[in-house]
């Protein structure tokens, strides 16, 4: 058996190299699709066991990690901006506030599957135009939940977290490990 990722995240990936997991990355070529109205802890679980089983289609005698994160404020979900005028407005809704991020996790093996969810809290500095105009001239945002990153320079829009840090970079690695004690025991 090996551990499969089944996930083009660099951070991801980085995060379980830094865990010490050995493991190979197969992109899921999954097609995402979430009901509108669903809630960010059952959205991100669904994605996470979509992407999951769609490589362990491939891949069956494997361990399949699938991965999701949203951030969400205000009640709504925020996944990627489309564009930097969605990413001014996911920041600029941010700024100041607390939010949550959530990442849904699936582990999919010998066709069962398990799913859990792990939740941070981020609260933002308020901003200026003038900081998100920049932060998004740096092209960060575009390719991360919330339009931001906070293992880059999005650290500097962060004033505290409450929770794991690793979930909000979009893994929640120790929980993770924990899990697969389970299936590697």
């Amino acid at each position: 058996m090996s551990l499969v990722l089944a996930s083009a995240s660099p951070r991801r990936r980085e995060l379980m190299q830094t865990a010490g997991l050995r493991f190979t990355v197969h992109v899921s070529k999954a097609e995402e699709h979430i009901e509108p109205g669903t809630a960010a802890t059952d959205a991100v679980q669904q994605l996470a066991r979509q992407k999951a089983a769609a490589v362990a289609a491939e891949c069956p005698d494997d361990l399949v990690i699938g991965a999701d994160t949203v951030v969400v404020c205000d009640g709504r979900i925020l996944g990627k901006p489309a564009d930097t005028e969605d990413a001014f407005r996911m920041l600029r809704m941010l700024s100041g506030k607390t939010h949550c991020v959530y990442t849904g996790v699936c582990l999919v093996q010998n066709g069962q599957s398990e799913t859990f969810c792990e939740k941070t809290q981020v609260t933002f500095y308020p901003l200026s135009d003038e900081e998100i105009n920049a932060y998004i001239a740096t092209g960060e945002p575009m390719d991360k939940a919330g339009a931001y990153g906070i293992q880059g320079r999005g650290c500097t829009l962060v004033q505290s977290i409450c929770g794991d840090y690793c979930n909000v970079v979009g893994l929640p690695v120790a929980a993770l490990c924990r899990k697969l004690r389970e299936y590697i025991y």
